[in-house]
């Protein structure tokens, strides 16, 4: 029997490690960390000397042969694939390639050479300049990112140039946690000067949206393909995800046009030998395709809700890659016909005070053999110091689904819903800036799973803030503008402000 393979990974968790090893690759690859789930989350700054240093050396103290090195974390994860692959002489894709992707801005200039057509307006701009909005030129409303961030991390909707500078100063201050360190590695690089040198840390984008969806694919040797499209479904009237669907419900023709320009947007960066993942939207209204942005590696978001279709994880794609060689295709033998994963989140910043216990997630994966539970909180957690978090929500569970198609999927999470029970002391004082403007102290409940684009005859409701504090089913729903008795497909929902009987 030959010798098995060893692969080290940037951000180990137990979460991916049990997928991993599930993989028929496990057979003959043994899966050792580089670094830490705990290495590169939740920590306080990024230095990425030392975090490329610390992972070279954990590679080396193994003391056993390097084949391939992966990641499926965003920053600084992706970022450092390519760095430790060219010290140890591995496969992968090469640091100007992936900057090219993570870098917004760059990583535009290069769409717009190849799908003009395809990408929003956009210019890059300095938050510490004073003039910034004047020099813009553009007119609202349209979006603001860093230029590297990721989960939309000090992303804002813009509506008017008050907006604007009364979020400058949160920009300013917290710009620097990734920007800084990224910054570091872009001019180390070899990034053309014009790029690497830059002043502006930031870049506004004209508002495009549609039917939103998520291209899995991967690049060996020049050849670019795509194996999963995965359906991004936000909250009604907001940006945050409630859920991700597969496989996507979208038509198939628009997914070939996606397709099509992801193979232009992916071979323009020269990603090769990699995987990635692309988004894009669908206006229908304007039978128009917008790319949002490339990412250079597997969703590992996706990997649980593919492993219930397929029998196995992408991560398949991401290890054979990194062992040099073209990916097995990814065939249907999973256990179900769709599978989702629910994000259940609160828009009100407080400290959590009771989370699912054990049990109560062991009673709900044994009525529902599949389901898999993530809880990110602790009890004495306050969510304002969660990392990775969008602009407008606190993201504290997460629940993997399969089913038979979308209708069981939604009544699974139903139920699942009325287990997850979270107790959370809200502050007295709202910390997140909405696009409409400040969130209150009065709850608001958000559609969690309705279908793209709508609150369909099959929508849920997800009580996120009722008072006092509680999460789950202890919420009380009033409808407000449906017929009596009845929530209907406009329906709003408010909190119903009286004890429970």
């Amino acid at each position: 029997m030959s010798e098995k393979k060893h692969v080290f990974v940037v951000g180990m968790d137990a979460f991916n490690q049990a997928k991993l090893e599930r993989l028929p690759q496990a057979a003959e690859c043994e899966f050792h960390s580089a670094l830490d789930f705990s290495d590169i989350r939740n920590v306080e700054s990024f230095y990425m000397e030392a975090l490329i240093e610390r992972a070279a050396g954990n590679i080396e103290a193994a003391g056993v042969p390097v084949d391939a090195i992966v990641s499926f974390y965003d920053f600084p994860g992706t970022v450092m694939v390519p760095l430790l692959a060219e010290r140890f002489g591995v496969p992968g894709p090469s640091l100007e390639a992936v900057l090219k992707c993570e870098h917004k801005y760059w990583s535009r200039l290069e769409q717009r050479k190849v799908i003009p057509d395809h990408i929003p307006r956009f210019r890059a701009f300095d938050p510490h300049d004073e003039n910034a909005w004047s020099k813009l030129d553009m007119l609202p409303p349209f979006w603001i990112k860093p230029i590297k961030s990721f989960r939309s991390f000090l992303a804002f909707q813009i509506n008017d140039e008050r907006q604007f500078r009364s979020v400058m100063q949160i920009c300013r201050e917290k710009g620097g946690f990734i920007g800084g360190p990224f910054a570091w590695l872009m001019q180390r690089s070899g990034a053309p000067p014009e790029i690497a040198e830059m002043p502006e840390s930031f870049v506004a984008e004209s508002p495009i949206g549609g039917w939103q969806c998520t291209l899995e694919g991967y690049s060996y040797n020049g050849q670019v393909n795509v194996y999963g499209v995965v359906d991004s479904v936000t909250e009604q009237d907001g940006s945050s995800f409630s859920r991700y669907e597969y496989p996507s419900s979208l038509p198939l023709e628009i997914q070939h046009r996606m397709m099509d320009l992801a193979r232009l947007a992916v071979q323009q960066t020269g990603l090769d030998n990699s995987p990635f993942n692309a988004e894009f939207y669908y206006d229908q209204t304007g039978d128009q395709v917008w790319l949002l942005e490339i990412n250079p590696r597997i969703s590992q978001a996706h990997s649980d809700i593919f492993e219930k279709v397929h029998g196995i994880s992408h991560h398949s794609v991401m290890v054979d890659l990194a062992l040099g060689r073209k990916p097995r295709p990814m065939e249907r033998n999973g256990e179900f016909n769709v599978a989702a994963h629910f994000m259940f989140r609160t828009h009100e910043a407080g400290r959590v005070r009771r989370i699912p216990s054990p049990e109560a997630i062991t009673r709900l994966k044994t009525r529902q053999p599949g389901t898999e539970v993530k809880i990110p909180v602790k009890p004495g957690q306050h969510l304002k110091d969660l990392q990775g978090q969008d602009m407008y929500s606190f993201e504290i569970a997460n629940v993997f689904i399969g089913g038979r198609d979308r209708a069981d999927l939604l009544d699974k999470y139903d139920e699942a819903l009325s287990v997850l029970q979270f107790d959370i002391e809200k502050d007295t004082e709202a910390v997140i800036t909405s696009s409409s403007g400040r969130i209150g102290e009065r709850a608001r409940l958000l559609p969690v799973d309705a279908s793209p684009g709508r609150i369909g005859e099959r929508a849920r409701l997800l009580p996120v803030d009722a008072s006092p504090g509680r999460i789950g089913e202890g919420a009380r729903l009033l409808p407000v503008d449906a017929s009596p008795g009845r929530i209907g497909e406009g329906a709003r929902l408010l909190p119903r402000l009286m004890p429970d009987p």
